[in-house]
């Protein structure tokens, strides 16, 4: 079964997991095999308890391919102990204290004349755009991220896989 597709229960499949709409986002993202490395950070950023909490959050989640692509070495500094600040930061920058479904994200963005502004829990600001069905995410860095698989509901809100790492403006 593809990933983002729904298998016969109707449950998306992301990283070749099923994901339940009953499941809070660390229940269902530690069963993906494509978000290892996220899982891996949200675990050293000690932010497990939070995101297991009754949010509503919207999580836009880097696949391990996105953490890959940044430069070498990155992600195995942010993980030490002495960067967990920062590590924090970029991961809280990937939430949104809200329940943001597609088909809403979509309208805010017509309503702001193709460009919506979006602050999240870490303080960043992004830019939130979309071709087609496709949602992108401007990060503070000017790079694009595109939604992978939209809407992956969650008991405690929503995850939207995408393609990249968002990172504050430096």
């Amino acid at each position: 079964m593809a990933d983002g597709m729904a298998n016969s229960t109707g449950n998306p499949m992301v990283g070749g997991a099923e994901m339940y709409p009953t499941k809070n986002i660390i229940e269902n993202a530690v069963n993906s095999k494509d978000h290892t490395t996220l899982v891996a950070a949200v675990k050293a950023a000690g932010l497990v308890e939070t995101l297991q909490g009754p949010g509503p959050f919207t999580v836009f989640a880097p696949t391990n391919e996105a953490f890959d692509a940044l430069p070498a070495g990155t992600v195995e500094a942010l993980l030490k102990p002495e960067n967990k600040a920062k590590l924090t930061k970029i991961l809280t920058c990937h939430v949104v204290a809200a329940k943001a479904l597609s088909g809403p994200i979509m309208k805010m963005v017509d309503d702001d004349n193709g460009a919506h502004p979006v602050k999240t829990v870490g303080g960043c600001v992004f830019t939130i755009m979309y071709k087609g069905d496709n949602i992108m995410i401007k990060d503070g860095q000017g790079n694009i991220a595109h939604v992978t698989i939209a809407d992956v509901k969650q008991s405690n809100g929503v995850i939207h896989v995408i393609d990249r790492v968002l990172l504050p403006a430096s």
